[in-house]
């Protein structure tokens, strides 16, 4: 009469323990075994199981999908489900070099700039060749230069320094400077930003201008500018401010009046009937 399995002697034969109990090779494969993903087929004692996420394979079924290249002790990628060797991962889905056009291999450096991607020797500077990997770059007419060579080949030169302008900058009589080079020719202050005028074509800014060259009135002594529009009166050679054109005796404005005058001043035609 046959006895049950369980009842079976091991004694001579190869067993597997599990839990400290022991089971006939084939007992164990029908209860433990698992099932390999590719055959369907049990992965038995004798038998090398590759695992990956819970999932099994023989060591002759765990193979590229696309090329059936074998994986074992190789790197490897996933794409729904399918095990895939690096070259053929790379070929159908890694991004390809915008220079060479060869394809980036997962895992190594890239650099991205607008929707495309290079190897990171291929990111070159376009005039000195070199990598700029991670420092700072310009793009201009698709292609990329680092900072020291778009500056030679591109930036305009300062007309003082005659160092590059890379940012900003001012144009006076159709030259470039640096906000920090365009001075004003008497105080040595910035003109950026605020009014100024020149002579002989050198920039003042209007304080210094005035008190260089500019009339003085003759009531009130102060520079006359006549810059921005403003008006100032002038007679036999001496100019007045138009708020101080007024009449000596009454004060009243003689802005487009008629007017006397005695010695160094000036009166309305009422206080001038006493002269």
């Amino acid at each position: 009469m046959r006895r049950d399995l369980s009842e079976e002697t091991l004694f001579g034969r190869k067993y597997v323990l599990r839990e400290e109990n022991p089971y006939c090779v084939k007992c164990y494969e029908s209860l433990y075994s698992n099932t390999c993903e590719e055959c369907k087929k049990p992965i038995g004692c004798n038998s090398r199981d590759l695992s990956y996420k819970d999932r099994h394979w023989h060591e002759g079924c765990f193979h590229c999908f696309q090329c059936q290249h074998s994986l074992v002790d190789k790197p490897f990628s996933t794409r729904d489900e399918q095990l895939l060797c690096t070259e053929c991962y790379s070929n159908q889905y890694s991004s390809k070099c915008h220079e060479c056009k060869k394809t980036i291999m997962p895992g190594s450096r890239k650099m991205e700039h607008k929707g495309n991607s290079w190897h990171e020797t291929c990111f070159t500077c376009q005039r000195c060749q070199q990598p700029i990997g991670t420092k700072s770059f310009i793009p201009k007419d698709s292609s990329n230069y680092c900072v020291p060579c778009y500056e030679k080949q591109f930036a305009m030169q300062c007309v003082q320094c005659k160092k590059p302008i890379t940012t900003g900058g001012v144009t006076y009589h159709e030259q470039p400077w640096h906000k920090d080079c365009f001075l004003c020719t008497g105080c040595k202050q910035q003109l950026s930003g605020q009014r100024f005028t020149s002579r002989d074509d050198f920039p003042y800014c209007l304080n210094c201008f005035c008190n260089l060259y500019a009339k003085k009135c003759a009531s009130c002594t102060t520079p006359i500018s006549g810059l921005g529009g403003s008006k100032y009166i002038s007679f036999e050679e001496r100019q007045w401010h138009n708020d101080c054109f007024n009449c000596k005796k009454c004060s009243v404005s003689l802005v487009g009046r008629g007017f006397l005058t005695e010695r160094d001043d000036i009166l309305c035609p009422e206080c001038g009937k006493d002269v």
